[in-house]
């Protein structure tokens, strides 16, 4: 299979993934602020990661800056492993799933990515990852 298959099939996917998640804590707002107050977090992050769901997978998409592009994908990698832990923590396993979900793709399409897209990550590689862990 196409490499660039992969890389665009995990980075919609994912994308996805942020934009409903976002959308859903935009508009249905007081629901998931009760669900966040039951996991012991504050209500006011809600809009805040709203807004942050929506502007990492415009710009994982769009890919105008390959830093902000590496710094989102490390925001998405952090805010899944802290998800799967919440849920984890109040004992909410059906929970659990879409973030290991949404971890599988977020690795997928970062380690697929310079093989896929025109401007390359210094970081997004295997080769660069091995190479790092051998140092």
């Amino acid at each position: 299979m196409n490499i660039k298959w992969v890389y665009w099939g995990a980075t919609i996917l994912l994308s996805l993934i942020y934009i409903g998640g976002g959308l859903m804590y935009l508009f249905n707002m007081p629901m998931v602020q009760g669900l966040f107050v039951n996991f012991g977090y504050p209500a006011y992050i809600v809009p805040i990661l709203g807004v942050v769901k929506l502007l990492a997978a415009a710009t994982i998409l769009s890919r105008f800056s390959v830093a902000l592009s590496d710094l989102a994908y490390a925001g998405m990698f952090f805010h899944l492993i802290l998800a799967a832990g919440a849920h984890i923590g109040v004992s909410d396993f059906a929970g659990l799933p879409p973030s290991l979900v949404g971890l599988v793709l977020l690795v997928v399409s970062f380690l697929t990515q310079n093989r896929a897209r025109r401007k390359p990550s210094p970081y997004g590689s295997p080769a660069v990852l091995r190479g790092s862990i051998d140092a």
